[in-house]
């Protein structure tokens, strides 16, 4: 199930939200965990059995240390035993096959790739109880005896499929008392048909351009287009991100929970350090404090810095994908990163702010074809056309054909890819009265007609992924 769904839309959420409002607090745990539950189940049944088991294991590991860990190397014993478990899991549904690929590759034999779906969201359930049991062995978080509370933890449906990278420390006080306030709840509500807008009538319209635009022959995509559909799948990507992103804080919002933010502009961004502050930072903050700190960080001379810095961005790419481009988009940003922080970083500081921002855009797209395409020939060959190196030319009418007809959501797309509604919204609070009257009115008129629109495009079943589905 989806969020930008009708099911989920008209009948899930609303469900869900009027029953936990109705019990008493002392049941709402338990509302949230059975909803959260039927969420998982609903494409793939099977799989619960596995979050299960994962929170079980990490659970039942953080008991143990807290009642035996008397000692440091018995309070590491455990959590190697839950990190080990852990990974082992996730490498087991996620990287088995690619494993198998490359040996029979490098070896030339012919093993049998084992064929295991991708359960959803265990990339980000697995970072999520492995950070409750190394933030328990650094003494960081208290330790959770209610296997329920916890499991609700694990399994709240609007983070679970797809983050934002929620720690334990970050809601454990609200797991045991929170406060739903009726300004939050609007907010969410606000904030959560933000997330829709901007899936149902940005992410998924550019998405379909670039899928136009990819299954075109190579010969027949000039550069221009080719450079079009790598925009168009990069805004797909941010929008249909951090739409989800949107949407879960805001049903965290509605449900008393406080998430952290994911995305802050990273468009907007002056460099590459600076765009990975702002993008995905639940993920990149989750491997500077478990991997890039715990190795030394920049603290112990320049090549173990650089060391390190390419371990964490082998794993960053190796996360989200079992496949070569991923590893190579990963080293692509460390190898990026590292550069920028030895050899022209400051020098890119004092160039004029347009230039800086050109600099970044041109990166972080080129790096999201690398992301996109995990056939390696496939890639290749695109990244021919984007140079008009595939027999084709460097400009075509087709170019012009699809900015016309999609020219309305590529406007409003990087339109409200810079932070131009937070600067709206501050000129028009700041005409007093009249100009916040107004801003409301303009507003509300403004949600019930999107909404109305988007619902409309569900109506119609029209193309409607989740990427980050696949990670």
């Amino acid at each position: 199930m989806v969020f930008s769904s009708i099911p989920f839309l008209f009948f899930f959420l609303p469900f869900c939200l009027i029953l936990y409002y109705a019990v008493p607090y002392s049941w709402k745990n338990g509302v949230l965990l059975v909803f959260s539950l039927i969420f998982y189940a609903w494409g793939e049944p099977v799989y619960i059995l596995l979050m299960l088991f994962a929170s079980g294991v990490d659970f039942c590991n953080g008991r143990l240390m807290t009642r035996f860990g008397t000692t440091q190397g018995r309070r590491r014993f455990f959590l190697c035993c839950s990190v080990v478990i852990n990974l082992s899991v996730l490498a087991f549904f996620k990287y088995a096959d690619f494993l198998i690929m490359t040996f029979n590759s490098v070896f030339r034999t012919s093993f049998a790739p084992l064929g295991l779906g991708l359960p959803v969201g265990i990339s980000f359930f697995t970072f999520q109880t492995m950070s409750y049991s190394i933030d328990l062995y650094r003494r960081k978080v208290p330790v959770e005896k209610n296997y329920f509370t916890y499991l609700t933890y694990v399994s709240m449906f609007p983070q679970l499929v797809a983050g934002p990278i929620v720690r334990f420390a970050t809601v454990n006080e609200e797991l045991h008392s929170r406060k739903i306030k009726k300004e939050e709840a609007e907010k969410g509500i606000l904030r959560f048909m933000q997330g829709l807008f901007k899936k149902v009538l940005i992410a998924n319209q550019v998405g379909a351009m670039w899928e136009e635009i990819r299954l075109l022959p190579a010969v027949q995509v000039s550069a221009a287009t080719a450079w079009l559909g790598a925009a168009a799948f990069t805004l797909q990507l941010y929008f249909d991100f951090s739409a989800y992103s949107d949407m879960a804080i805001g049903m965290g919002w509605m449900l008393g929970f406080h998430f952290p933010e994911n995305f802050r502009y990273p468009l907007s961004s002056v460099s590459v350090t600076d765009f990975w502050r702002r993008w995905h930072i639940s993920l990149s903050t989750w491997f500077r404090d478990y991997v890039y700190i715990p190795l030394g960080g920049n603290r112990k001379g320049v090549a173990r810095h650089l060391r390190n810095m390419l371990i964490v961005w082998f794993l960053t790419g190796l996360w989200h994908g079992a496949a070569w481009n991923f590893v190579l988009w990963g080293l692509y940003y460390g190898l990026l990163l590292a550069l920028e922080k030895y050899v022209w970083g400051r020098r890119l500081e004092r160039l004029p702010a347009i230039v800086q921002h050109a600099y970044t855009l041109l990166i972080v797209v080129f790096g999201f074809v690398i992301f996109v395409f995990d056939d390696m020939g496939a890639l290749g060959l695109y990244l021919r056309s984007m140079a008009a190196c595939a027999g084709n030319s460097w400009w075509g009418e087709e170019f012009l054909w699809y900015v016309s007809n999609y020219g309305a959501v590529l406007f409003a797309a990087v339109l409200l890819a810079f932070p131009v509604y937070p600067w709206m919204k501050r000129k028009m609070s700041s005409l007093g009265s009249v100009g916040g009257a107004a801003l409301q009115a303009v507003s509300l008129a403004g949600y019930v007609l999107l909404f109305l629109l988007t619902t409309a495009f569900l109506v119609n079943d029209t193309y409607n992924p989740f990427l980050y589905f696949r990670f």
